[in-house]
């Protein structure tokens, strides 16, 4: 068994990290000239005290430990997120954008949804990894899934958080793949999930508008489509080689949220072409990175934690990168290590300290 982490994935995650901090810094700038009482002494505060420090100090501490510690602990650390979660229909939520997702101890804030995803897909892969046998099965694979994580996602979405219910879905059925899931259930829970889109859209105006608005880009130029139409624009105009690093012209007056969901169209606009594929190569090789380490795990558990965690990351950035190329609708989900937010940089670096735990301990290729 291997005694160091495993450096390729490591490195390849210091390289996103470090890039991420270097274009966040770049579409802060941006936005503190708008003015509008934005605060870049509190946006760095949130993003480097909370996001790198504290998330790199976690990410340090847990790759430290042996992840296997944490199984027994799953079930009460998922009933401590869903505790968290439930704060922010309290006096204590922060409503935001007709939205109650952050809680709000005064000093600080943070975003509980964030560790929901997490407890759901170490709580999913503690529970696979002791039923392998029966989880090709509806009961011992779509019913565990569905209680687990319908809970989890059902309460997201009340706030509402429709890009937070996707995810915990999405890392939820990369478990349960992983796992031994039959591919008809998959095909089921993919078309139940449709299912619910379709609900939701006639449920809540916000969701019928992203998906009218992605279905016809070009309408309301100056409304709705303002931004897809700007983060095109933004990603068009950096060409091959881009502007430069804090160059970008786009997020001083015309990007929506440049620091969060159109911060791909900074990435475009000042590095161009080569400069936004060399991002999407990088977590490309993340993925791939994580998935030998989890393929190569010494026990079911550590391999389905590492796939449901290399889906909540790797699939939220694409996701945000597909977004800002008007690819899918826009939902609101980070580009992780990149994207404004704290909570979730801290959650996404403590993450990725369980992926170097797991490495530390996975079995030789020789083997």
């Amino acid at each position: 068994m291997k005694k160091s982490i495993d450096m390729p994935f490591l490195l390849v995650a210091c390289v996103i990290v470090v890039a991420g901090l270097l274009v966040f810094t770049s579409a802060a700038l941006g936005l503190m000239a708008r003015g509008g009482g934005v605060s870049f002494a509190s946006v760095a505060t949130n993003q480097l005290l909370i996001g790198f420090i504290c998330g790199g100090a976690a990410c340090f501490i847990v790759s430290r430990f042996d992840y296997r510690l944490l199984k027994p602990y799953t079930p009460y650390f998922f009933a401590f997120a869903i505790g968290l979660t439930l704060l922010t229909f309290t006096p204590l939520g922060l409503s935001l954008k007709g939205a109650s997702r952050w809680v709000d101890f005064g000093l600080f804030s943070f975003q509980p949804a964030e560790i929901l995803k997490f407890a759901t897909v170490a709580f999913l892969a503690a529970f696979y990894s002791t039923h392998m046998r029966t989880v090709d099965t509806w009961k011992g694979g779509v019913l565990p899934l569905g209680v687990i994580a319908g809970s989890a996602t059902l309460l997201v979405l009340l706030q509402p958080d429709t890009a937070s219910a996707m995810m915990i879905v999405a890392g939820a059925v990369g478990v349960l793949f992983a796992a031994g899931g039959k591919f008809s259930h998959m095909l089921i829970l993919a078309l139940t999930g449709a299912a619910i889109v379709g609900i939701m859209a006639l449920s809540y105006t916000h969701v019928a508008d992203r998906i009218e608005t992605f279905l016809n880009q070009s309408n309301d130029p100056h409304g709705a489509g303002w931004q897809i139409q700007q983060s095109l624009i933004a990603i068009g105009s950096g060409e091959v080689f881009g502007k430069g690093f804090g160059q970008s012209i786009q997020k001083f007056s015309y990007l929506p949220e440049p620091m969060g969901d159109s911060i791909f169209a900074v990435v475009g606009e000042e590095f161009g072409f080569f400069g936004s594929v060399a991002l999407v190569a990088a977590f490309i090789a993340f993925g791939l990175l994580a998935l030998r380490i989890a393929s190569r795990a010494p026990d079911p558990f550590g391999g389905l934690l590492v796939v449901g965690l290399t889906v909540l990351i790797v699939g939220q950035s694409f996701f945000n990168i597909a977004s800002s190329l008007g690819l899918v609708p826009l939902v609101g989900v980070p580009l992780i290590f990149v994207s404004h937010g704290g909570t979730a940089l801290a959650i996404a670096l403590a993450e990725v300290g369980v992926i170097l735990s797991v490495s530390r301990r996975m079995k030789s290729s020789s083997k």
